[in-house]
């Protein structure tokens, strides 16, 4: 089994929901987690509260996955303060859901530049370290990349060119010694789309499932690359 303590990862949209679910799992197998969100206030306070797992572990950094420069000024913070990067979690997301005939052009466009260009943006600007380190890409799509549903047009398009992308982006970089997979949940009780989880999210995969599901996926014998998992609730709603 492989070990994870002192691994350096990347995040991003690691502030709340999934993404900090990731980064507590990691943090209490002794990672090394930089989180990122939009703002500077929301990535201190997750890192602050990460923090208590394990001192100066965690880093939080303001960086929007919409741009690439913004993407490589995040990893270079990363290296700058720990000196490797060896996991990158390309998390970050948003969605819209509305028929085709009343989805806007700016929801669709940002649909697509935060769920897809995000994540080419998030793995060009950390590719070069990854090699350094053998390191490893986990994207965070969604069983809606197959499994479509009405409204949900710019949400399903954006997962579903996700889960091509990282298909591809695997086979294109493990002959550097990069491993890349793609992580396909069902419904998780997080704030995703202004929903606030309560009570009656218990049916739902949780944030800290997730995170189990990428220990367990850092920690199996490097011959062995999951490169796509899907995820569900284990009981019907």
């Amino acid at each position: 089994m492989q070990s994870i303590e002192n691994k350096v990862v990347l995040i991003t949209g690691g502030s709340r929901g999934i993404g900090y679910g990731i980064a507590a799992a990691l943090m209490q197998f002794g990672a090394r987690v930089a989180i990122t969100s939009r703002t500077q206030a929301g990535a201190d306070d997750a890192a602050n509260r990460l923090n208590q797992l394990g001192k100066d572990r965690a880093l939080g950094i303001a960086a929007d996955v919409r741009d690439l420069k913004s993407q490589q000024q995040a990893v270079d913070l990363v290296l700058q303060k720990w000196g490797q990067l060896d996991v990158v979690v390309a998390n970050a997301g948003l969605g819209y859901f509305a028929s085709v005939e009343t989805l806007t052009e700016e929801q669709w466009r940002e649909t697509i530049d935060t769920n897809l260009t995000g994540v080419f943006f998030t793995m060009k600007a950390s590719i070069e370290a990854l090699k350094k380190s053998s390191g490893y890409i986990i994207t965070i799509a969604s069983l809606a990349g197959t499994n479509f549903f009405e409204s949900g047009s710019a949400y399903n398009a954006s997962k579903c060119g996700l889960v091509g992308f990282t298909q591809a982006a695997m086979l294109d970089l493990r002959k550097h010694g990069i491993k890349v997979a793609t992580i396909m949940p069902g419904s998780v009780a997080t704030e995703f789309n202004a929903h606030e989880p309560s009570a009656l999210d218990g049916w739902k995969i949780q944030p800290e499932d997730i995170g189990q599901l990428v220990v367990s996926l850092l920690q199996m014998n490097p011959r062995t690359l999951p490169s796509k998992i899907e995820v569900r609730p284990s009981l019907p709603r």
